[in-house]
């Protein structure tokens, strides 16, 4: 039984803090035997920009304004939406909006869908997709095609940054926290060898590369580039180029949004199955158990078990006692958290236990939802806090 606990704490830890230590120490170490990596600043490829967007009315027209203001030459970027499925007034302000391209379909067929039929229409070397409620800076473009000077990089990711403001709710500023790290963890992993998974908030492919994905696929972005690292491409982070977004307007829409990440991520899980095997790329499979697999499956399912087991070893000594203690008072804390953020009383200190309890059990509602098959391949809009 004490072996037990120590080995579930033992993972949690690692999924948590200690592969971001493993993954710093690595890095530190490749930098002592490798160059820092140089750009052509005159590459500039075509790139479409493609631009899901699904009753938009209310953003849409800032999003083309924000893109036709980027800095790329305009005879090389061609800016596509598409706008299957709304029912609101998205493509009739697209259509008076000179400089973008739109495609309509009245049936919604869901994010994927949608994409692998825009890919028909894509004829240059590099796709962009991002979201129609983010914006970009004016360098987007630039700064993610630089990369593909080098053969091996397949694709490459921007960064997802979260506005925050002094009122931030709880899952505003657990949002913005967990995000900060993120970032942190795929730099390290970007360095290393290559990200696994990338925000679909902003990403860039070869076009070449792209696959259609099942039109009941969830999380389009990380299969996506998952595909392209099992076929030995390398995927880039590229923190200069990112997607500003405000944070869900309060919990219960967070909560929606991991959940459907969380149910994503366990059929992403079962199709990529072949990663996990450490052949023929032993740190690509290393790289993604440490990075997603724990976190989205084995390490939410033991921390129940850490507590149950903490439960009858607490005679075994002082030690067992004060982790006790301890897992007690952090989930005190993070339901504290829930009762005051039900009553519009924010305390941040108590976001991040809240937050983190949060996303744990998101993990297991998305598996339950996931193997029902009850989560649908059609994006599900939550409600944003107001820039």
């Amino acid at each position: 039984m004490e072996l037990l606990f120590w080995l579930a704490l033992a993972l949690v830890f690692y999924t948590y803090l200690g592969y971001g230590i493993v993954l710093f120490i690595l890095v530190r170490i490749k930098r002592l035997f490798s160059k820092k990596q140089e750009f052509d600043l005159d590459f500039e490829p075509e790139v479409t920009l493609v631009i899901p967007a699904y009753n938009e009315q209310d953003y849409i027209a800032e999003k083309a304004h924000n893109s036709l203001a980027l800095d790329y030459p305009k005879e090389k970027l061609r800016i596509l939406f598409i706008t299957d499925g709304s029912t609101d007034n998205t493509a009739d302000i697209i259509r008076g909006i000179e400089g973008v391209e739109l495609t309509h379909e009245d049936i919604r067929g869901g994010k994927s869908a949608a994409e692998n039929r825009a890919m028909t229409m894509v004829t240059t070397p590099i796709v962009v997709f991002c979201d129609a409620n983010t914006y970009l800076n004016p360098q987007c473009i630039r700064n993610l095609v630089r990369h593909y000077t080098d053969p091996k990089v397949g694709a490459v990711s921007g960064e997802k940054r979260v506005l925050s403001q002094e009122a931030d709710t709880a899952s505003a500023a657990g949002e913005g926290l967990y995000w900060k790290y993120e970032s942190s963890l795929k730099k390290w992993d970007s360095e290393l060898y290559t990200i696994v998974g990338a925000a679909g908030e902003l990403i860039s492919f070869r076009s070449a590369l792209v696959q259609d994905l099942e039109h009941d696929t969830i999380l389009d972005d990380f299969v996506q580039t998952m595909r392209i690292c099992k076929q030995g491409y390398r995927v880039k982070y590229e923190p200069e180029s990112f997607a500003a977004e405000t944070a869900s307007d309060n919990v219960k829409e967070e909560l929606k949004r991991k959940v459907r990440i969380a149910a994503g991520g366990w059929q992403s899980m079962a199709r990529l199955w072949p990663i996990l095997i450490p052949i023929p790329n032993p740190l690509l499979s290393f790289q993604y158990i440490s990075h997603r697999v724990l976190r989205w499956s084995i390490s939410a399912l033991a921390l129940p078990v850490i507590f149950v087991l903490n439960f009858f070893l607490v005679e075994q000594g002082a030690l067992y006692q004060y982790l006790m203690y301890a897992q007690i008072a952090f989930y005190a804390l993070a339901l504290l958290g829930w009762f005051l953020e039900n009553r519009a009383i924010r305390v941040k200190a108590l976001f991040v236990p809240y937050y983190f309890l949060m996303m744990n059990y998101a993990v297991f509602a998305g598996f339950f939802r996931w193997l029902k098959g009850s989560q649908k391949a059609t994006w599900e809009r939550a409600k944003r806090a107001k820039a």
